[in-house]
């Protein structure tokens, strides 16, 4: 596995129940004694645990780093990732088992037992964290890092390029409309987005992950790029799509593709786009996403 210098490297931190399909091992865990938790995983330590819902997208990411590489072989702002696990050492064997039975590109793996793992964070300099546990995902955001609630689900691996969906409000920019959507209802969230047009949207939870995505896009030409990126947004076009638009030309931020829902479900444009991953702050648009098979990420 090729060393990443964690200086300039893209880091990704992701749980193991992320990654790996691990509901049957966490049950056990539990339900029964931790002993006998980590008793099972030792026993089938050379057993691969099936993939999870974040895996391809860790997959994906390792073909971005491939194909920079090609191009560059001096290039250091690379994809790193990082497996955390709130697991005892003795059953992380499989865990890294399960890692090389697959290829994945992964060297650093930190397994801390009942610790609260995202205090460890910062340290690692992670940019994005991927969990399948609420509480480790609102530790993480209060810490400043870019999160999303996993869900485990059965999905199928998309091909290459990296297809990565952001939802605006709440998500990729603040939820300042939101809430004046709640207070005023619509006419009075677009009578704010009209007055506001000419100010960029506050910073949302990912912002920063997708600037730093942007950055590692822009390396390459719109159409040789191995990195495409979507916003799919519930907002109207005509009446609150101008300030969106804005707001990622002031940021410098590069989308390959937009779409303005106007309320509508995203499900069906989603299973067109075939993304990685898309990020989202409404339950109901993960679920629409999950019943089209998109592996999905809630921003809570």
């Amino acid at each position: 596995v090729l060393q990443k210098d964690p200086s300039t490297a893209l880091v990704i931190a992701v749980t193991t129940r992320a990654i790996f399909n691990l509901e049957e091992e966490h049950k056990l865990y539990l339900e029964k004694v931790k002993e006998e938790y980590t008793r099972h995983q030792q026993a089938n330590q050379d057993k691969p645990l099936p993939p999870g819902t974040a895996f391809a997208f860790i997959q994906a990411v390792q073909f971005v780093n491939k194909k920079i590489l090609e191009s560059n072989p001096a290039e250091r702002e690379l994809f790193d990732i990082l497996v955390l696990s709130n697991n005892s050492p003795e059953s992380g064997v499989r865990i890294i088992n399960s890692a090389k039975h697959y290829g994945l590109e992964i060297s650093k793996f930190c397994f801390v037992s009942d610790e609260d793992s995202t205090q460890y964070l910062k340290s690692h300099g992670v940019k994005l964290f991927l969990s399948a546990d609420r509480t480790d995902v609102c530790n993480a955001l209060q810490r400043g890092v870019s999160a999303a609630l996993v869900f485990q689900q059965e999905v199928q691996a998309p091909s290459t390029p990296l297809r990565v969906v952001f939802d605006g409000d709440a998500v990729l920019f603040s939820d300042e409309t939101d809430q004046i959507f709640q207070e005023q209802g619509l006419e009075g969230a677009v009578q704010y987005e009209r007055a506001m047009e000419a100010v960029p949207i506050g910073e949302g939870p990912l912002k920063a992950f997708a600037m730093q995505l942007g950055k590692m896009r822009k390396k390459f030409g719109q159409e040789k790029s191995p990195i495409r990126t979507y916003l799919v947004t519930a907002r109207s076009g005509r009446d609150m799509g101008i300030r969106a638009i804005k707001t990622l030309r002031e940021w410098g931020l590069p989308i390959d593709e937009a779409f303005f829902m106007d309320g509508a479900p995203k499900g069906p444009i989603l299973a067109q786009i075939q993304p990685h991953i898309f990020f989202d702050d409404g339950l109901h648009n993960i679920r629409g996403a999950q019943n089209v098979g998109v592996p999905s990420a809630w921003v809570p």
